[in-house]
């Protein structure tokens, strides 16, 4: 089942880790799967767009403009700014805590991001718009905000990988102490859906 999955972001938000725990999790599954990732200034608060193309053989690892099937979003207008490789069935997942860019902080310019809801809205109807944050806490970081949204991607069905596959593969990639918080995150997340 092909899937092309575009996650964006801030640096420091989790998008890198999030785009490996699916592309490893659709490996596991037997999908041929690609992935591409755009850090740039990721370590000073800059946007990170991670690129996952599930069932994607002779396909290049860059999802091209009205071809990605999900944009997960950790920052409301890092999905604005990805809004166009969205296909017009599309769906996003927002989280909508703005980080707010340093220009606006320098110049003393407010950052709403509402404006940006109502965008995304107008373009991508079915959009999911989730306080991840607060859900991160629940289960016990705000560090888990990165698997909060997979979990949450995850029950929009977009997913071809069974949740087990996902928490199996997120158990290899994260530090033993941190396995059950973050799959509890995972639960959390998709427990939003249902």
């Amino acid at each position: 089942m092909k899937c092309d999955i575009l996650i964006t972001g801030t640096g420091g938000q989790g998008t890198v880790l999030a785009s490996r725990l699916l592309a490893a999790s659709a490996l596991e599954a037997g999908f041929f799967t690609r992935t591409s990732e755009t850090i740039g200034m990721a370590q000073r608060g800059g946007c990170v767009t991670s690129h996952v193309r599930i069932d994607s053989l002779n396909k290049n690892p860059l999802i091209p403009s009205g071809s990605a099937d999900l944009i997960i979003g950790f920052e409301p207008s890092e999905v604005v700014r990805e809004l166009h490789r969205l296909t017009p069935s599309g769906k996003c997942i927002v989280n909508t805590r703005a980080i707010q860019p340093v220009t606006a902080s320098l110049t003393g310019k407010s950052y709403d991001p509402e404006p940006m809801f109502d965008y995304i809205k107008k373009y991508a109807p079915e959009s999911i718009f989730v306080d991840g944050m607060t859900l991160a806490r629940q289960a016990g970081s705000v560090k888990t905000l990165n698997v909060v949204l997979i979990g949450i991607a995850w029950a929009t069905g977009i997913i071809p990988v069974k949740a087990q596959l996902i928490k199996d593969c997120m158990a290899k990639m994260v530090k033993p102490k941190f396995v059950d918080m973050n799959c509890k995150a995972f639960d959390i997340g998709a427990a939003y859906i249902k």
